[in-house]
């Protein structure tokens, strides 16, 4: 039986831990996404952009979602950077947009590593921080985040780290980034982790990564998954394309979360929650019949 955390608390919010697994939407404000989901692709209009993305949140939240990830730079490997400028052109009309028509249950996250575009998003309306590089890429991204009192998700980013046994290095990155946190003054109850799946990974370690993931419990944080369409699950299923990745997304999202898993970040909302209950339905007894 693991151990429940104590709550995360902030401004109105709160979130517990252990009865429930949390779902996260993903928003991409991109034209390059991996996922081929990027709002962008199709060269909308401001207008039209922040439409398709207040009609997917919207969807999303109505589906069981509780966070929506909103990004603005494509992290798949290899993609163009983007300035800061252009990221924020891109995600702070969406999130002021969306804060005015979602309900305020609904959590706005900004998917960022740069602390300017951060600070913007905080401002417009976002909630939560969720940095891939661990507060490691902006030296004053812990600072914005302390000072605006988030939660704040501290993904183990192992592209350009040095490697010798993936988990122990998933432990280490992640116990580093959790040091520079409580060192900036982020509460210890605002900090999430996230192994970092297909970020720096071979497809071995991905997979090792998610047999063990139950061993991220040892730093005594809630646990975040993001697996969905990712290119691990291609491989292993033969080469399948993004779009054909969703029964494969479904084996990790239920897989994680017989680990501990706290909150999956994923495409298919409305996939992912019929999974989510199920799972956990079974791991965490939790069973409301409709």
């Amino acid at each position: 039986m693991q151990p429940v955390l104590p709550p995360t608390q902030w401004n109105n919010h709160c979130l517990t831990w252990g009865g429930r697994t949390y779902v996260m939407g993903i928003v991409n404000i991109t034209p390059d996404s991996f996922s081929d989901d990027g709002l962008m692709k199709n060269a909308f209009t401001e207008d039209e952009l922040i439409y398709h993305a207040i009609e997917q949140a919207q969807r999303f939240v109505a589906e069981g979602a509780t966070f929506i990830d909103i990004g603005g730079e494509s992290t798949r490997p290899h993609a163009a950077p983007v300035t800061a400028q252009q990221e924020l052109a891109r995600v702070i009309p969406v999130i002021r947009a969306l804060r005015e028509t979602l309900p305020p249950e609904a959590l706005i996250s900004i998917d960022t590593y740069k602390a300017g575009v951060a600070e913007r998003a905080l401002e417009a309306g976002a909630c939560i921080v969720n940095d891939i590089s661990g507060l490691r890429q902006d030296p004053a991204m812990a600072a914005v985040a302390a000072e605006h009192g988030v939660p704040v998700v501290l993904m183990a980013n192992m592209r350009g780290q040095q490697k010798r046994e993936i988990v122990s290095d998933v432990l280490r990155l992640l116990a580093g980034s959790i040091e520079r946190a409580l060192a900036a003054g982020i509460a210890w109850e605002r900090i999430i982790v996230d192994p970092g799946i297909g970020f720096g990974l071979t497809v071995e370690e991905d997979l090792t990564m998610q047999r063990r993931l139950g061993e991220l419990r040892a730093l005594g944080r809630p646990i975040l998954l993001g697996t969905s369409r990712k290119s691990h699950i291609g491989r292993v299923l033969g080469g399948l394309p993004v779009s054909e990745r969703l029964e494969g997304t479904a084996a990790t999202v239920a897989l994680g979360i017989a680990q501990g898993v706290d909150i999956v970040r994923v495409h298919d909302v409305r996939a992912m929650m019929r999974v989510v209950r199920m799972s956990d339905a079974i791991v965490r007894g939790t069973f409301e019949a409709s």
